[in-house]
């Protein structure tokens, strides 16, 4: 495989990405990078719908439970671990495959980023002081304001981050993304997954239920019990944030499922704009209703046709 292509495999929430990268591994000797932005924190793995035990030990899945959930982890820190992990796949004879809905991860890997200026310390921390006291409606409606082209309803750590560059660099953080970029890590070459709306809706609730029956609540009241802050990079995920609120007893349990399922819709929707207009135009885009053996001969039958 002299191919300097990496597949990556992206979609929404739901889709079956992970069933099909398994069955890629009836083809290819596929070791799986995550690019889910939040996978990378450890004790959430119910919450973040992370790759089975049995399964990691059918295929070996790379950049999984990296930090704590109190630390933050950037796409630029991403794309640089991405790009070692790949390298050191492909030197042991092994094929590749990036696999994730964090459309930002994706982008930085194969498009890069921009180079961030340096930020005062202690106005960024002063700064910090002041957003962590905010809550997640007011962080995006800030952001919002100082940056037009922020992308709303997206995750706290998001907000925070177009605050910070806005404030301490006098440019929002569109700007630098589209003037100050740095170099792609791999040439991308794109699986896209895709399901009629019912399908994915049927999907994520399937999905949203299973977490709950499996212990989600427990799962985020040990990762608080182990320190983990409410405002932490981490426990802003959709999943985590009900959990929470039923543990602080502002939401009912018999609603955490529907809660869950709700928002995980509204994500679905927004990753699926993002995948269709800002990843690269090179690639495949498949109908998930198929089997996933069927969609991985399709991938494998059309990256031997792009290598002639």
């Amino acid at each position: 495989m002299g191919d300097d292509r990496t597949l990556i495999l992206i979609g929404p929430t739901g889709v079956g990405k992970t069933a099909v990268a398994l069955a890629l591994a009836e083809h290819w000797p596929v070791e799986v990078i995550s690019a889910d932005s939040r996978q990378v924190y450890r004790g959430l793995d119910i919450a973040t719908a992370k790759a089975t035990p049995r399964e990691r030990r059918r295929v070996p899945h790379h950049l999984l439970d990296l930090v704590p959930p109190g630390e933050r982890y950037s796409a630029g820190r991403f794309a640089a671990d991405a790009g070692e992990a790949i390298a050191q796949i492909r030197s042991r004879g092994g094929f590749p495959v990036v696999v994730g809905g964090t459309g930002l991860y994706v982008r930085a890997l194969t498009e890069g980023l921009f180079a961030e200026p340096p930020l005062d310390r202690p106005r960024r921390e002063a700064l910090a002081a002041v957003t962590g006291l905010m809550d997640n409606a007011t962080l995006v409606r800030w952001a919002s304001r100082l940056d037009p082209a922020f992308p709303g309803g997206t995750g706290r750590q998001r907000a925070t981050r177009a605050i910070e560059m806005a404030l301490l660099t006098g440019r929002p953080l569109s700007w630098w993304q589209r003037n100050a970029s740095t170099g792609a890590q791999v040439r991308g070459w794109i699986v896209r997954l895709t399901a009629p709306r019912a399908v994915l809706h049927q999907r994520i609730n399937a999905r949203a239920a299973e977490m709950v029956r499996r212990g989600l609540v427990e799962e985020v009241a040990a990762a608080l019990a182990d320190g983990a802050p409410l405002t932490g990079p981490g426990m802003d995920g959709i999943g985590v944030r009900e959990a929470v609120d039923v543990l602080q007893g502002r939401l009912d349990r018999e609603e955490l499922a529907t809660t869950i399922a709700a928002a995980t819709r509204k994500y679905a929707k927004r990753q699926e704009t993002w995948f269709r207009h800002q990843v690269g135009r090179e690639g495949l885009v498949l109908d998930a209703t198929r089997p996933p053996e069927h969609l991985a001969a399709a991938i494998v039958a059309a990256w031997n046709e792009g290598s002639k």
